[in-house]
């Protein structure tokens, strides 16, 4: 009985065999011909990266003016910053009618300067409070003006210009298509190269529109008057706004 069991298992799984034979049998006929198509489908492409880049006049400066006072104790050394940066302030609002919200305190500190010898140790000597302002300023053709005019009312920490554009995406068509030129250009010529057609783009992907700052350090009332000029001269010049694009193209 036991040897009869056996057997039949036997011819059960044979049939399985037989009748699954012909599925398998397409299956593994198909699968090769998968693969050699979707191979064929990688080969038919090409990548490139596409570069665009718009010279500009910048529209905007960011200026970094602050007073820093020293005195014998923190509150001296604070009252002595506060009363500089009401007058600075002062002027920024009223003198050069900046908008408030055009005003914004960068830093602020209040620190102790020590003193050391052998037999007293450490000591603190002074005390140095410095508040600092960031000034947005879109008329460029007086940014040395203002600087200059700040100086003379109290400013002795003036770090330096930032210029930039203030809505970089305003460029994006013009430096979005310059890139897709650029990129179309990269792919005829490689195509070319290996005697095949370029087909049609069959995706895009952006890497993001980028204005740079450039920045310029302030030259002070006194070297500047050193040198004979009447006031600071700050030439804004020109930024770049940059893109890229990965495109990826049919190959016939």
């Amino acid at each position: 009985m036991k040897i009869w069991v056996k057997s039949l298992g036997s011819v059960l799984i044979a049939g399985t065999l037989l009748a699954g034979g012909t599925a398998a049998g397409s299956l593994l006929s198909e699968a090769p011909h998968a693969y050699a198509d979707e191979t064929t489908a990688q080969r038919n492409v090409i990548n490139v990266v596409g570069n665009g880049e718009v010279s500009i006049k910048p529209d905007i400066a960011y200026l970094t003016i602050g007073v820093e006072s020293q005195a014998a104790t923190a509150q001296a050394a604070q009252k002595a910053t506060a009363a500089q940066i009401a007058k600075l302030t002062n002027l920024l609002k009223n003198t050069w009618k900046i908008d408030a919200a055009d005003i914004q305190t960068a830093s602020f500190y209040v620190q102790p300067n020590y003193t050391y010898n052998d037999k007293e140790g450490q000591k603190v000597k002074s005390y140095n409070a410095s508040h600092a302002l960031q000034i947005k300023y879109r008329q460029l053709d007086k940014v040395g003006q203002l600087l200059d005019d700040a100086s003379k009312n109290g400013a002795n920490r003036i770090d330096n210009v930032r210029f930039t554009v203030e809505n970089p995406d305003q460029y994006q068509e013009q430096v979005i298509n310059k890139a897709l030129a650029n990129a179309e250009l990269k792919a005829g010529i490689i195509a070319k190269g290996v005697k095949r057609q370029l087909g049609i783009v069959l995706s895009v992907s952006q890497g993001g529109v980028n204005a740079p700052v450039f920045e310029q350090n302030y030259v002070t009332m006194d070297k500047a008057e050193a040198s004979g000029s009447a006031g600071s001269s700050v030439e804004p010049g020109e930024i770049k706004v940059t893109t890229s694009l990965g495109v990826q193209y049919e190959l016939k």
